[in-house]
């Protein structure tokens, strides 16, 4: 009965040291706005504090008279880009990507390991099967027992055994292995979401890449058949004397200028081509396109929906969360480290000095039951410092995840910003484009009239090119910006 109380108040204090170990976790807390900022927003310090999967109240800046419950980030990609070439491309670099295929191992990886600790609370078995043959000195006490009661000068021994080992999870360290094992794994499907919705997004760019650099190549060709046929005309009145030499000297350098262009949009045609190749894991190669850059649309009505849902939608946010939970798990288990381990174990088999003897059951057999309490004393204080440093990489993961989740937030209010922007700068250049293609056509009629000079046709080749350059590269942007806008909600990974 005495031994009774000391075993009590020592289970009990084991219980209360385990409730001290559980208690000690941190938790993925950010602030952000209740709605995102867009061009025509006004700047609020109005925010709100989002942790762990909870989700706040707010509008969409961007459409005030959308659902605010929805994102275009919620539709699965092949809904997003309607484009069947579009479609087939992504599909084949989601299937063959290299960083894709490693993403796929590393969650086989993860898998395994997660089944790997869900064995934690099982004991540890293993069967050893030994022989040995000992021939001690003769004026040792070994040898002359050998000889006394032995007859033999050799010792010899002959064994087979099985030895059970099994730790009680006082501290929850097997717990806190298998919710770090199933963050991992839940962060490697994290990180494959991530990767696909960088894919996807890369893809499209590269693609509306292509079709502005066509589009390019098309204008620059226009206008080299048209400065050809202007210097054609410079030409004609510079031989019956109505223009001087300068002219047509002027007509040919513009005509250069445009045909200087082909070279190098040529050139970033190919280039583009080899990366949207190697991205889909193929040779560097053509790529077929069918439409136009004028018809390649995306939908206007963008519905960014409110910010804290991020926390849930973006595959980068979730890692770091996931992240956090790995690191709090490692904090419990440093810290159950420096516990006492209870530990029983148990081993049993056949023993014998002689090999005859060796299976002569059950003489033979033998077994051993023991337990023991192990509490770590002096370690050079290794079991403290990689307690303290735990908790240091876990303030860490909480200060990357505010960040992840601060940067998501700019990124959907830069994408917001630029596709309202670029649409009002494209109508303008729009605008700019038709007017310059009419004094063009003006130009080169007064001139052959003999009412312009030829500066004025020149200038207005000169300007029409270049707006035309510029209206493509501007309806590219937006695209751009829209399909930021989508990946940056954290669409794509569908």
């Amino acid at each position: 009965m005495k031994l009774t109380y000391p075993i009590i108040i020592a289970a009990s204090l084991l219980v209360l040291a385990a409730c001290n170990t559980a208690k000690e976790s941190a938790k993925a807390t950010a602030t952000v706005p209740v709605a995102f900022r867009s061009g025509n927003s006004e700047t609020t310090d109005t925010a709100t504090t989002i942790a762990n999967g909870s989700y706040a109240a707010g509008s969409a800046a961007y459409d005030s008279t959308a659902d605010t419950s929805s994102s275009i980030a919620d539709l699965p990609w092949k809904n997003f880009f309607s484009d069947p070439v579009l479609q087939t491309l992504i599909d084949s670099a989601i299937a063959r990507n290299f960083d894709m295929q490693i993403a796929i191992k590393n969650i086989e990886t993860a898998q395994l390991l997660l089944k790997q600790s869900r064995w934690g609370y099982a004991p540890d078995l293993s069967v050893q099967v030994a022989g040995s043959s000992n021939r001690p000195s003769d004026n040792s006490l070994n040898g002359l027992s050998a000889s006394q009661f032995l007859g033999t000068k050799h010792i010899e021994d002959f064994s087979a055994n099985a030895a059970l080992s099994w730790e009680a999870d006082i501290w929850g360290k097997v717990k806190r292995r298998k919710s770090a094992a199933l963050a991992a794994y839940l962060q490697s499907s994290e990180v494959k979401k991530a990767i696909q919705t960088n894919l996807v997004s890369s893809i499209s760019q590269i693609y509306y890449n292509l079709l502005m650099l066509d589009a390019q190549l098309e204008i620059a060709k226009k206008n080299i058949t048209l400065s050809d046929s202007t210097l054609r005309i410079m030409r004609f009145q510079y031989n019956s004397g109505q223009v001087t030499l300068l002219a047509v000297q002027q007509a040919e350098a513009q005509q250069n200028t445009a045909t200087a262009l082909v070279p190098g949009i040529e050139r970033d045609i190919v280039l583009q081509e080899n990366a949207l190749k190697i991205l889909s894991a193929e040779i560097p190669g053509d790529v077929h396109r069918e439409t136009i850059l004028a018809k390649a649309k995306l939908s206007d009505t963008l519905n960014a929906g409110v910010p804290s849902a991020l926390l849930s939608r973006r595959p980068d946010v979730r890692s770091q969360e996931l992240a956090l939970n790995i690191a709090n798990a490692q904090v419990g288990i440093t810290r159950a480290n420096m516990y006492p381990a209870l530990r029983i174990t148990a081993s049993g088999g056949l023993n014998s000095f002689k090999a005859s003897n060796w299976f002569n059951i059950p003489a033979s057999l033998f077994g051993v039951v023991a337990g023991s309490v192990l509490q770590p004393v002096l370690q050079k204080k290794q079991l403290k410092t990689d307690y303290e440093v735990a908790k240091i990489r876990r303030d860490q993961s909480v200060i990357e995840f505010r960040r992840t989740v601060l940067v998501a937030v700019g990124e959907v209010s830069d994408a917001l910003v630029k596709i309202e922007k670029l649409h009002t700068q494209q109508d303008i250049v729009q605008n700019r484009v038709v007017l310059l293609q009419q004094a063009t056509s003006n130009a080169r009629q007064l001139f052959s009239s003999g009412m312009a000079n030829y500066l004025e046709v020149i200038t207005a080749q000169s300007n029409v090119l270049q707006s035309e350059l510029e209206l493509a590269s501007l309806t590219r942007q937006e695209l751009s910006a829209k399909v930021d806008l989508y990946r940056s909600l954290g669409g794509g990974w569908k």
